[in-house]
């Protein structure tokens, strides 16, 4: 076998684990059914037109930021993690839709499905230049409640400047069409 064969093959075992491991986890946690859970589930078609209520998540530095922190802009929040290959190749277009769009009120909202210590290598190398919150089972609660009942990664909502839900998204969003929702809202 050639060498990337195997770094392929273990890269998908090490996914395989991780995704095992966390599942033993969850299962051996005391049962707990969160509120949204006991609600009928949402869907992403559901939570158009609809308005975000404030949330809270840890910063990567363990700080509490609030979605109302960015009030009064276009926001679009996207689901991912750093095991997600679609997740991965989106993150740069969204990087540069912040860059190009971020001081006519845009502002990119990354939320993480892990921890800050497994995300920050990953911010630093591709130079994210938004906010990123991180989280496990918050994270999981605030996307259903966002209609992605699921748990597709990457999943973006977009919100116009009063907090309303415009668009939504199960799996990676093309850049031309996320600049087409986009800009005119701004």
């Amino acid at each position: 076998m050639k060498q990337w064969q195997l770094i392929l093959i273990a890269g998908i075992i090490a996914c395989l684990a991780a995704v095992g491991g966390y599942q033993l986890q969850q299962s051996l946690k005391p049962e707990v059914v969160p509120e949204v859970a006991r609600q009928k589930p949402v869907s992403a078609e559901d939570v158009i037109g609809t308005f975000v209520e404030d949330f809270t998540l840890s910063g990567m530095e363990g700080e509490s930021r609030r979605l109302s922190e960015w009030k009064n802009k276009v926001v679009a929040i996207n689901f991912w993690a750093t095991w997600c290959p679609p997740c991965r190749d989106e993150i740069p277009h969204f990087i540069e839709l912040q860059e190009q769009y971020g001081g006519e009120g845009l502002q990119f909202v990354g939320v993480a499905l892990q921890q800050a210590e497994e995300v920050r290598g990953f911010i630093a190398e591709f130079k994210v230049n938004y906010p990123s919150l991180v989280g496990g089972d918050d994270v999981i609660q605030l996307a259903t409640k966002l209609g992605n009942g699921i748990g597709a990664l990457p999943y973006t909502v977009i919100l116009d400047r009063n907090g309303k839900i415009i668009f939504t998204r199960r799996g990676p969003l093309a850049k031309s069409e996320a600049e087409s929702i986009i800009k005119p809202l701004l």
